[in-house]
């Protein structure tokens, strides 16, 4: 088995967007993610939205009572998340832009706008102890904001190279490589995400740099037909190059 194994983070929203749909307590996130846990997750993932259209503040809490392992708080950079945020000191967080019109994420945070105010935060994650990762597009610009802003982490947003196909795929993961490369250059740890299946991971873990990868929906689908321990199990064998 190979030394390096990249480390996988679960993201449970989808979960918790079964259950909003009857507005009732099952099936229960906080559940899930422990099962995730028992599959070899190394972190657990949630995106606490403005609009609370799947993850409630609730289950931030949960999940930490019965977790063993970090939670990383996806989250935008409105005033009531970061309070929570501050208030419930998961032990990661990513800053990720929203909208509330989106299904999904989009595309990563543009940090040249909001750097006042990352500046303003930073101080106060670090106060609580809270490694602040930016999920962001693969663009070399944004990389040195990352690093200068005083990011632990960059996410690449992978979504654009996962919604590709053949020659346009092999541009994207290029510029994934390259983004990687140079964010670990910037002594940044590397994370990735986003659009991220059993299929196309496969370039993603050849990617040296890469020690995080955060995915979700592929792996909660797979979990309605083989449960959610077997398709963590079964993403966690791909994660070795």
């Amino acid at each position: 088995m190979s030394m390096r194994e990249i480390r996988l983070g679960v993201n449970i929203d989808h979960v918790a967007t079964v259950r909003q749909a009857r507005e009732g307590t099952t099936p229960d996130p906080a559940a899930l993610a422990l099962e995730a846990e028992r599959g070899g997750a190394e972190s657990i993932t949630v995106h606490l939205r403005e609009d609370r259209r799947h993850i409630q503040d609730r289950d931030i809490a949960a999940i930490q009572k019965v977790s063993g392992i970090p939670l990383n708080l996806e989250m935008a950079l409105h005033p009531d998340i970061v309070s929570i945020a501050l208030a419930r000191r998961p032990e990661k967080i990513c800053l990720v832009p929203e909208k509330r019109q989106e299904l999904t994420t989009e595309g990563g945070l543009d940090l040249f706008p909001v750097q006042g105010r990352i500046k303003t935060l930073m101080p106060l994650f670090k106060r609580k102890e809270i490694a602040v990762s930016f999920f962001i597009d693969p663009v070399p610009r944004q990389i040195r904001l990352a690093a200068a802003l005083g990011a632990h982490a960059i996410e690449i947003h992978t979504g654009t190279y996962a919604d590709s196909a053949s020659a346009r795929r092999q541009k994207e993961i290029k510029r994934v490589r390259e983004a990687a490369k140079l964010a670990s250059s910037l002594g940044l740890q590397v994370h990735a995400g986003h659009g991220l299946d059993y299929e196309n991971i496969k370039a993603i873990v050849k990617i040296s740099e890469i020690e995080e990868v955060n995915i979700g929906f592929s792996i909660i689908s797979r979990a309605f037909f083989v449960g959610l321990r077997q398709a963590v199990i079964e993403m966690k064998r791909l994660l070795v190059p």
